[in-house]
């Protein structure tokens, strides 16, 4: 066994330097370039935090307009790629979907130069504002309805639920949505910002990179842990049968998902943000069962955990399944929302990557044997 040190799942290890994205995780803090996400979702729109991602600053009016214009033009879909949508077998996954029309689109890109260090996806910008008319197409055609044309006069989050459902969106409603984008736009060095680094770092396209990250967000541990945290609110049933639940899960040492974070040791700064959202969701449509059910299953492991000195607090993952719930979004498609809404991230990325490139090359601690023979097949 060789002395080597080696952190397993490369924990804790630094692979790059990025000015992107900071995750305060002992003081639950985060930043998208130097700005705060509560500064950012109080007076910011998604369009400005994709701008934001894209050219490391945020625009002037001018560069706004023109940013804006040209994101919502691009937003409509060809028919080869809802011809796509309606054949893609009706068993299979949206995200799989996602990862192969990532790749589709990008035969339909003019003066694509593959193989170059330069990146052509601010011009374009199919990953960001294409994946969510897909994922609205998809949507539509999946519950028998035709395709809704993308709005050219809503914000972004308020043109995903105008596509899904075929009417605009309320205030709240619009603007809850377009925040729920940028909370989740950007967030370090995770799995599928890793992924699409790593690609990109072949001097691959910007198309390969983002379909592989989406491969990798589609993992429950990463991506899917709202819908499971929905699987579970539907289990418990009444805000009354909660604490019992998490007892007896605790019990069978199952994993309670949407608590607890690998980075962060304090409450996960989205989480407060989209509880927030959550309760005036509530309130607004006299429903407050899956506020209720949620905050008994925060209390009680709480209260678990700290009686073992193990404080854990709730991340993102805990309240937006729930939040979306009661925007009326199908569970199937929390996950594709994830990552239309991580798209910028993953693109700002690909374009730091490129800035200093250097390939991702690690290597293995090899604990297997050596020298065996081979033994011949009549003998074995």
């Amino acid at each position: 066994m060789s002395n080597v040190e080696y952190s397993k799942g490369l924990e804790g290890v630094i692979a790059a330097e990025s000015r992107i994205c900071k995750v305060d995780g002992e003081n639950g803090k985060l930043y998208y370039e130097g700005y705060s996400i509560g500064d950012l979702v109080e007076h910011c729109t998604f369009e400005e935090v994709t701008y934001l991602l894209l050219y490391g600053k945020l625009p002037n009016e001018g560069e706004f307009v023109s940013f804006q214009t040209h994101m919502r033009a691009s937003r409509d879909i060809g028919e080869p790629i809802r011809r796509m949508i309606q054949e893609f077998p009706n068993d299979s996954h949206p995200m799989e979907l996602l990862q192969s029309v990532v790749a589709y689109l990008s035969g339909y890109v003019e003066h694509k130069i593959e193989h170059s260090a330069y990146c052509n996806c601010r011009d374009t910008l199919h990953q960001v504002v294409q994946l969510t008319t897909v994922v609205a197409a998809y949507e539509r055609y999946k519950s028998g309805h035709s395709y809704v044309r993308p709005s050219k006069s809503l914000s972004h989050g308020a043109n995903f639920l105008y596509m899904l459902s075929g009417h605009e969106p309320g205030e709240l409603e619009a603007k809850i949505m377009d925040d729920c984008l940028i909370l989740h736009a950007e967030h370090g060095f995770n799995a599928s910002t890793f992924t699409a680094r790593v690609v990109a770092s072949t001097i691959s396209t910007c198309y390969s990179a983002i379909s592989a990250a989406i491969g990798a967000l589609f993992g429950s541990l990463h991506g899917g842990a709202n819908e499971k945290v929905m699987e579970m609110v539907d289990d418990i049933g009444q805000p009354g049968q909660a604490e019992a639940w998490v007892n007896k899960a605790l019990e069978e040492k199952r994993k309670i998902m949407g608590m607890g974070h690998r980075v962060y040791k304090a409450k996960d700064p989205r989480a407060v943000i989209m509880e927030d959202y959550l309760y005036r969701l509530s309130e607004k449509k006299s429903d407050f069962r899956y506020y209720q059910i949620l905050k008994e299953v925060e209390r009680t492991f709480r209260e678990r955990m700290e009686e073992k000195g193990k404080p854990i607090y709730p991340n993102v993952d805990f309240f937006s399944g729930a939040v979306y719930r009661l925007l009326e979004i199908p569970t199937r498609l929390f996950t594709p929302i994830f990552a239309m809404a991580r798209a910028p991230g993953w693109l700002a990325h690909v374009l730091e990557q490129r800035q200093d490139n250097r390939l991702y090359r690690p290597k293995a601690l090899y604990v297997g044997e050596r020298d065996k023979t081979v033994v011949p097949m009549s003998k074995r």
